[in-house]
């Protein structure tokens, strides 16, 4: 590649993003998911619009794990342990047994919706059957519903994608099965989804011990390292034939609750990542599309895609949930809430690959599926949840945390360490007298934090965290370094902290 030309792919990969950003906050405001957005940005820069043509299925399938397990690596690290550890028994059968359910009574309607034999009926139901994390959260952000609800869901989205490529990957490259090869199939996805496990959760483990008694040098280091290990963990599993993504997703569940340094600037770093891969995976798929085939999937997309939402997806909530005692109307609401998005589009790029006949049909019916049924399911989901009384406008409902959401005030936190040697020891909080506009907001002594009066006396050791508006930070760094300097009498020794 030249100079030229990688000057060229830059400008069109920044000019994407930025559009791509633009269109995150549109579809937060539409209450859209944005993997629409994205798909039509690719179908936009696609042969038949804009002329970009691209159609490398193996290229696409490969970029789609990758993007998958970054995808998962966030989804683990940003899942609380105490959300999903009461419902990890009914998300683990949802996400077995149930899409088994989910793959036999799509792989029905599809036999005899669309003529076609049982393999291909039975694809059909696995590549569909899965459904997807980041569709699911994005929408559940937005609806207020019991916390045993969203953790189910959100254990469920998490785990369910391993058995469902598996089963893909065992479809798409057999044309024969007697009871042999079943039981073979069997014994190995349950090897691969216990090893996958058993590494992630190891991994995680190793690492997070590993990063509390390392001192790396740079703050900055922390997010790339726990990603690393969560990426490891996929890598891991892989070389030992077990599942990579469950083991990326468990690995990060575990580094995500340790308690580790700097963990909100982990997963604001995560969180970046997993836009960024959702965005190229989306538009990329986008590209892969061709637009001028996907008019005359509507109708079976239709078909399958009911098939599947009132019948497939219900009866598998329902045979893996009445067990633990989920209400019915609970039940409705997960049945509803099952989005697909990604996974799906990605895990069709499989059969293509391996030139199973009538592969591209499949892709292009599951596309048209996704779009239609992302349409139908995300902005009705919050109705649904206020119909079947799952929410209300008194539910609460989880807000976003950051670490220092200063921005919009332009103010900024600073950090201040009393020294041995520092005159700021015995010098009560009042007496520092910063400007207005500067507060000292909490004091870290001996591993304990405190919020101070104005009488609270420092220390030796202490640490101080100074909020300071942008226009008195450099008058309050200075009066602190002339305060630590001379103690509280600093003015009248002509010590000013320049």
């Amino acid at each position: 590649m030249t100079v030229e030309r990688l000057d060229h792919v830059l400008l069109i990969g920044a000019a994407v993003l930025l559009f791509a950003i633009v269109a995150a906050q549109v579809s937060a405001r539409s209450g859209l998911p944005s993997l629409l957005f994205f798909l039509g940005l690719g179908l936009l820069l696609g042969e038949d619009v804009l002329g970009i043509e691209f159609d490398d299925f193996g290229l696409a399938r490969a970029m789609g794990y990758a993007a998958l397990v970054v995808i998962l690596a966030e989804g683990g690290l940003t899942t609380q342990w105490s959300t999903i550890r009461p419902w990890l028994w009914p998300a683990g059968l949802l996400a077995t047994a149930g899409v088994g359910i989910s793959v036999a009574v799509t792989a029905v309607g599809a036999r005899f919706l669309l003529d076609v034999g049982w393999q291909s009926a039975l694809l059909v139901g696995a590549v569909v059957s899965a459904t997807d994390a980041a569709a699911v959260f994005s929408v559940l952000r937005r609806v207020g519903v019991p916390r045993r609800i969203s953790g189910l869901l959100e254990a469920e989205s998490g785990v369910n994608d391993a058995p469902t490529i598996l089963l893909v990957v065992a479809l798409s490259t057999s044309t024969a099965w007697d009871a042999a090869e079943i039981g073979e199939l069997v014994g190995t996805m349950a090897y691969e989804l216990i090893a996958g496990a058993v590494i992630g959760v190891a991994l995680g483990r190793l690492g997070a011990e590993g990063l509390r008694r390392i001192a790396l040098p740079s703050s900055g280091l922390y997010p790339i390292a726990v990603f690393a290990l969560a990426v490891l963990a996929y890598a891991t599993a892989a070389a030992a034939h077990a599942s990579g993504f469950i083991a990326v997703y468990l690995a990060a569940v575990v580094l995500g609750n340790s308690r580790l340094p700097h963990g909100p600037a982990t997963r604001g770093f995560a969180e970046g990542l997993a836009w960024l891969a959702q965005i190229g995976l989306f538009t990329m798929l986008g590209l892969l599309a061709t637009p001028s085939r996907l008019g005359g999937n509507i109708l079976p997309a239709l078909g399958i895609g009911l098939v599947l939402l009132l019948f497939a997806r219900p009866l598998s909530v329902w045979l893996c949930t009445r067990w633990f005692g989920v209400p019915l109307r609970e039940q409705a609401f997960l049945s509803w809430a099952g989005l697909r998005g990604a996974v799906p589009i990605v895990m069709a790029t499989v059969p293509v690959v391996n030139g199973l006949p009538g592969a591209l049909r499949i892709f292009d019916l599951v596309f048209v599926l996704v779009v239609l049924f992302t349409l139908i399911q995300g902005p009705s989901l919050p109705w649904v949840a206020r119909r079947l009384a799952i929410s209300s406008p008194y539910e609460a409902r989880e807000v976003d945390l950051e670490s220092a959401p200063l921005g919009q005030l332009d103010a900024e936190v600073l950090t201040v360490r009393v020294p041995e040697d520092s005159e700021m020891s015995g010098v009560e909080v009042s007496e520092l007298r910063l400007p207005r506009g500067a507060l000292v907001t909490l004091i870290v002594r001996e591993g304990r934090g405190f919020v101070p009066a104005p009488s609270t006396v420092i220390r030796h050791g202490d640490d101080l965290m100074v909020v300071a508006t942008a226009d008195v930070r450099i008058t309050t760094e200075q009066r602190l370094r002339a305060v630590s300097r001379r103690g509280r009498l600093a003015g009248w020794f002509g010590e000013h902290g320049e």
